[in-house]
């Protein structure tokens, strides 16, 4: 990198924090600020730099209405039966047998202990504590857990692994104060401050250190003792520096086609790195690392931004084209990272990206019935097939079929974190009361001096405008609400009780503090305009709210694989063929999209993202393009320049992009 272009990147980012540090307090309606009315550079009792939000104790928010179903879906589906089909989970060395003794197993739990509480589910719960009752009993003296090798100098194990295993321990002892798992996370954390002078991080270790912050973070708030903020410390020092690398020009490019797999630009790592240096910040105090999220965020729309909210990496950063794909496992990494930028910003910002993801990407990989996942997606994907002419930059023929593990095995044991955690962090304590964070149908509950307080949101969004809070008390008590406006909407408005109408600011939080007393009802209106984008090569996409809409495709699935090991229905693989043209392009007036594109509200189904689930549907007219083919067995690239068709005009409907499998979502444009 240059030293000009390092001057340059470094000042954006000071430019961001200054902007950060001069915004007023939290009683403001303020993008910028921390809405819990602390300030941003002030310390909790454990000594770390204070949260803007505090996130609820698992199992303190219960999903209800599509939410609901969607968990229940993947309760049912591999979520809740993985350990019993799958031998790397069921037959691992974490649980007492000889398969895989590194990450699938602790992934998969660091999905259903969440998915176990917030369903308050007592089966997957007590399934959840046969596991981790395990991992604890069988906990070395020297505090290392079973599939660390006795011998780690002579056989090297990648720590990252331990760093997962705490934060499913962590969690797990949030959920039920067992104090016997906070000893073993203790005991493990001080044989890791000890290995570290040993033998430094290493290859994944070394690039996700700050997830290890985590349940370090943890241990030191529950305890204070001083030597973990020493292996906080060590991690900052020994790990990966993201801030140098995205002040070069190397992270622009994207990883050519079948090209070289690289740890920095691993999209998983990625997603994972975007909280990176705002956990860092708590410990170090520095603006600087508390801006370069939102930097590192820019910079990855800039130049691998897809219309979903994620950004390309099939396997490593990989460009904006919408035939690049996009790992499931980036997906619930990305959405993780943007629930604790929540936590410790307050900006609302990141709460419009989280609801972008979880609400596009994060559900079209899956099935419908989430009985199978992709390993990547795509944004133009018209056929899930195995295919060797295939164009990843590194991953190989079978990488979107929809299957049991596609291409590799991560994604189907890391899958399972993205809808419950979403769940668990729609609310987070702000001051003594409450805020919303996030959107979607559910039950929070939570205590301020000797009053009980439950908050309920009935709503269909995001596929509708309104949603209905109701705020019991038990006692009255004075406390604030916060609620999260998004920066997409205008003419936003909140009734509160029998009150007027009145206007909230877009891109804010808005904050109602008050006496509250029996039941309370507030109602918020996010009026939701279409709008267009122009994407890669000029090509257009179609938005509405948070949500992105795609061609509705007729699907044939057909089993493959059917020789392979545990592929029995239904947790098989399948290909999917498009069963309709889908080569077309949209008839749209991009300064006055309304006036060319129509929207009608659908019952939200059993399965709310899924073709007949869709909650809402799109009617625009458009023109088939017979030039526009296959290529490598994908969508052909859509050239940049407007292209002719003298086809018939046809009516097409488009649904939201997570209620699609398979799909065209940027479209070209035609001459009129």
């Amino acid at each position: 990198m240059s030293p000009m272009r390092r001057r340059q990147f470094l000042a954006g980012i000071a430019t961001g924090a200054a902007a950060i540090a001069v915004s007023p307090l939290a009683k403001a309606e303020s993008a910028s600020q921390s809405a819990n009315g602390k300030s941003r550079s002030g310390k909790s009792p454990s000594g770390l730099a204070e949260l803007a939000f505090r996130p609820l104790p698992l199992g303190s928010v219960r999903p209800a209405g599509w939410l609901q179903r969607q968990l229940r879906l993947q309760a049912e589906g591999l979520s809740g039966h993985l350990d019993e089909i799958w031998p790397d989970v069921g037959q691992s060395q974490w649980f007492g047998g000889k398969a895989e003794g590194w990450e699938r197993a602790p992934y998969w739990l660091d999905g259903v202990v969440a998915l176990a509480w917030v369903l308050d589910d007592e089966a997957l719960k007590a399934k959840v504590k046969r596991y981790v009752d395990h991992i604890v009993a069988n906990q070395r003296p020297d505090g290392w857990y079973a599939p660390y090798p006795v011998d780690a100098n002579a056989k090297p194990y990648d720590i990252w692994a331990i760093f997962l295993a705490n934060k499913v321990l962590v969690q797990y002892h949030e959920a039920t104060g067992d104090a016997a798992v906070l000893q073993a996370v203790l005991r493990n954390l001080k044989a890791t401050l000890d290995a570290l002078d040993r033998k430094p991080l290493f290859a994944w270790g070394k690039f996700r250190w700050f997830e290890g912050l985590i349940s370090v973070y943890y241990a030191y708030e529950k305890t204070g003792e001083k030597w973990l903020l020493d292996l906080a410390r060590k991690f900052h020092e020994q790990g990966f520096d993201y801030m140098a690398f995205y002040g070069g020009e190397d992270v622009t490019s994207p990883t050519p086609r079948r090209g070289l797999w690289r740890f920095d630009k691993h999209v998983v790592n990625t997603g994972m790195a975007l909280k990176a240096y705002a956990l860092s910040w708590r410990l170090t105090h520095k603006d600087i690392e508390r801006a370069f999220p939102a930097r590192m965020l820019e910079i990855l729309d800039r130049y691998h931004g897809q219309v979903t909210g994620m950004f390309s990496g099939d396997e490593c950063l990989s460009g904006r084209s919408p035939t690049q794909g996009t790992e499931l496992c980036a997906v619930v990494e990305a959405m993780y990272s943007l629930e604790h930028l929540l936590a410790v910003t307050g900006d609302p910002a990141f709460g419009d990206r989280l609801e972008r993801i979880a609400f596009n990407a994060l559900p079209a990989t899956f099935a419908p019935d989430m009985w199978s996942h992709q390993y990547d997606q795509q944004v133009n994907q018209v056929q899930c097939t195995i295919n060797a002419d295939h164009m990843w930059s590194t991953n190989g023929p079978e990488s979107n079929l929809y299957g049991l593990e596609p291409n590799f095995g991560c994604c189907t044991a890391n899958m399972h974190q993205g809808w419950p955690k979403f769940a668990a962090n729609l609310w987070m304590r702000a001051d003594d009361g409450i805020a919303a964070v996030a959107y979607a149908p559910s039950v929070a509950r939570f205590e301020t001096g000797d009053a009980q307080v439950s908050v309920t949101l009935d709503t269909d969004y995001p596929f509708r405008e309104t949603l209905k809070l109701t705020v019991t008390t038990d006692k009255s008590a004075r406390f604030p609400v916060v609620l999260r406006v998004p920066a997409w909407t205008r003419d936003a408005t909140i009734r509160v009780a029998d009150g007027s109408e009145k206007s909230v600011k877009p891109g804010s939080f808005h904050r109602i503090e008050r006496q509250w007393k029996g039941t309370t009802e507030i109602v918020l209106r996010f009026p939701m305009s279409v709008k267009t984008s122009r994407r890669y090569n000029e090509a257009v996409a179609i938005e509405r709210g948070p949500l992105v809409y795609s061609l509705k495709l007729g699907e044939d699935w057909k089993q493959v694989n059917a020789d392979k090991p545990h592929r029995e229905l239904p947790h098989g693989d399948f290909e999917v063929r498009p069963t309709t043209p889908w080569n077309y392009g949209l008839l749209v007036d991009e300064a006055k999209p309304e006036t060319s594109v129509t929207f009608e509200e659908k019952p939200v189904g059993e399965k709310p993202f899924s073709p007949q689930g869709a909650g809402m549907a799109a009617r625009v007219k458009g023109r088939k393009l017979p030039g526009w083919k296959l290529a490598h067995g994908w969508a052909e690239e859509i050239p940049p320049e407007p292209q002719s068709s003298k086809e018939p005009v046809e009516e097409l409907t488009l649904i939201p992009y997570g209620c699609t499998n398979i799909r065209v979502t940027e479209f070209p444009r035609i001459i009129e």
